[in-house]
C-alpha cells in the first residue's frame, strides 16, 4: 500500500495511468475515503491521458489518524461563529491543503490538475488560490463557498450525515452507509442495490474511524465564507454541480462560478451529491476537456 510522508503525515495514496502523463489529484470529501472515487472514473481519466493520483485525507481511511484530539462541538462553533468568534480546532482546511501539496512535493510533482469533491473541493480551493503555481487546473464538483447566506442542505440531508450507526457491528454500519447513499444521492441516477451494498461493504472493511468526520467537520465550520479568497483565483476553472444535490445545494456551485474570474460552470439535472456509473462518461469527458484546454492554453 503506497503511502508518502507530507505535510509532515502519512498520507495514503494510489495512482493509476502512464506515470509520464500530466498528472491528476482527486481530492474527496467529508468523511470519505479515496475509494468513493469510483474506479470507473478513474479508469475513465486515466485513459484519458492523466496520471491518476487519488488519496485518503488525513483522519480517514488509511492515512494519518489524530487520535485524542478533540474537535469542539458543532453547536458551540455555530454560536461562536454568529458571534464572529471561532474555538480552536485541531486543523484546518488550508493544513488540508498543504497536505495535498505536500503529497505533490513526495510524488515528485510541479504541478497537477486539481479535482475536488465536496469538502475536497473547498480543500482544493485553497490549493487553487494559495498554490497557483502548482496548479494546471482546478475543477470542483458539488462544493460551495461557505457564504452563509447561500440555501442550506435539506434537513433530512444533513440528519444522515450527522447521525451515527446504531452500532460498530459490520451489518449495522453497512446499513448506515447505505441509508446516507441514498439520502444524498442522485434521485436521477439512483445506485443499484447490489453495487451499492458492495462498495459499502467494502469501504467498512477498508477502515471505519468516526472520529475523523468530527475534525474534519469542525474544520469546514471554522473555515467560513471563502468568496474574497475564491475571487483571487487564476486557476483556470471548471465547475461540476447537480441541479438536484440535497446537501451541498446547486447554488453553492453558481456561486464559486460567479466568484472566480473566468470559471465555467456545468449543472447537470438529477444528478446529487454523489458520482453515478451513469454519469461517468460525462463526468470524466468535462474534467478531461477542462484540464487539456487548460494545458493547451
Amino acid at each position: 500500500m503506497p503511502k508518502a510522508t507530507a505535510n509532515g503525515i502519512e498520507i495514503h495514496y494510489e495512482e493509476q495511468g502512464d506515470p509520464s502523463a500530466p498528472a491528476m489529484l482527486l481530492i474527496m470529501g467529508f468523511g470519505a475515503q479515496l475509494t468513493l472515487w469510483p474506479d470507473e472514473l478513474v479508469d475513465e481519466l486515466a485513459g484519458k491521458g492523466f496520471r491518476v493520483i487519488r488519496y485518503d485525507n488525513r483522519d480517514i481511511g488509511l492515512s494519518h489518524k489524530f487520535d485524542g484530539v478533540k474537535a469542539p462541538g458543532l453547536v458551540k462553533m455555530t454560536v461562536m461563529g454568529k458571534l464572529g468568534l471561532m474555538p480552536k480546532v485541531p486543523y484546518t482546511l488550508a493544513d488540508m491543503a498543504a497536505d495535498a501539496v505536500g503529497l505533490l512535493d513526495a510524488l515528485g510533482i510541479a504541478k497537477a490538475h486539481i479535482v475536488g469533491a465536496s469538502m475536497g473541493g473547498m480543500i482544493a480551493q485553497h490549493v487553487a488560490a494559495k498554490y497557483p503555481d502548482r496548479c494546471l487546473s482546478f475543477t470542483q464538483v458539488f462544493s460551495t463557498t461557505g457564504n452563509p447566506r447561500l440555501p442550506a442542505a435539506k434537513k433530512e440531508a444533513l440528519q444522515a450525515l450527522v447521525t451515527r450507526p446504531k452500532s460498530d457491528e459490520e451489518e449495522a454500519l453497512v446499513e448506515h452507509g447505505i441509508m446516507l447513499a441514498r439520502t444524498i444521492g442522485s434521485p436521477g441516477y439512483p445506485s443499484a442495490e447490489e453495487r451499492l451494498r458492495d462498495r459499502t461493504l467494502t469501504s467498512v472493511r477498508r477502515n471505519y474511524y468516526p472520529e475523523g468526520p468530527t475534525r474534519h467537520l469542525s474544520a469546514i465550520v471554522a473555515d467560513g465564507d471563502r468568496s474574497a479568497m475564491l475571487r483571487e483565483i487564476t486557476v483556470p476553472t471548471l465547475v461540476l454541480h447537480g441541479e438536484d444535490d440535497p446537501l451541498v445545494p446547486c447554488e453553492g456551485g453558481r456561486d464559486t462560478a460567479a466568484c472566480i474570474p473566468g470559471a465555467r460552470l456545468k449543472t447537470i439535472p438529477g444528478w446529487g451529491h454523489d458520482l453515478p456509473l451513469e454519469l461517468v462518461d460525462e463526468l470524466a469527458g468535462e474534467i478531461a476537456a477542462h484540464a487539456k484546454g487548460a494545458s493547451a492554453a
